[in-house]
């Protein structure tokens, strides 16, 4: 990837929640799982259907890549384009990757119909992740800091500013810190780096990386 070419941040599943709804006596339990690779979306699903292996239908989707370049969906007997696609449309637009979704369904006597059972089987999954934790994979750089005992304060005090974390330190002849920073603003620190120490600080930069962030209030849209 080049240097100059920025990827947009994208989230993904810090742990997998459950749902579960009712319509017409019908039981609709959905599990939420993060998987980078299908072999781990193939996996869950299969342990899935044996702990549900009573269940009338066990559908599932799961969306991969950064970009969600690998998407399969399943209606496992459904009527087709009434389960998996809808699962499939709800991870879409959830905004997270690299996740599968399963929703089990016990039959409960009735026939919901085909809108009956793409509602169903949306709200299921919807309600799955809304269960689950959420983290921000932000496209940027690691940098590593080095400076001496009087800059590091002054570097410590500027990244609580920032509100970036400080993830590894070193405390010998020199200190060593190392950060992670979003692309656009990498200029603008290493700048304020720079003017907080005074030139002494010696700040190595790494290739463009993705990196986890904890969600906040504050991402989420409304």
């Amino acid at each position: 990837m080049e240097a100059g070419h920025r990827l947009e941040p994208y989230q993904v599943i810090e742990y997998g929640g459950r749902g579960e709804i009712e319509e017409k006596k019908s039981r609709f339990i959905a599990h939420v799982a993060a998987a980078d690779t299908e072999e781990e979306a193939l996996a869950f699903i299969e342990a899935k259907k044996k702990e549900y292996w009573d269940a009338r239908h066990n559908c599932y989707a799961y969306l991969l890549g950064a970009q969600g370049q690998i998407m399969r969906f399943s209606d496992d007997g459904e009527p087709a384009g009434t389960a998996g696609k809808p699962i499939l449309e709800v991870l879409l637009h959830s905004g997270i990757r690299n996740l599968v979704v399963v929703v089990t369904r016990y039959f409960g006597g009735t026939l919901l119909g085909a809108g009956g059972l793409v509602r169903a089987y949306t709200q299921a999954a919807q309600a799955g992740i809304e269960a689950s934790r959420v983290s921000v994979m932000c496209y940027g750089y690691e940098l590593t800091v080095r400076t001496d005992y009087n800059g590091i304060g002054k570097l410590q005090y500027l990244l609580g500013q920032k509100g970036i974390p400080i993830e590894a330190s070193e405390y010998a002849e020199q200190v060593m810190i190392q950060i992670k920073v979003p692309y656009e603003e990498k200029e603008s620190l290493l700048h304020a780096i720079t003017e907080a120490t005074a030139g002494k600080a010696q700040t190595a930069v790494s290739k463009p990386i993705y990196y986890k962030r904890q969600l906040t209030p504050g991402d989420f849209p409304g």
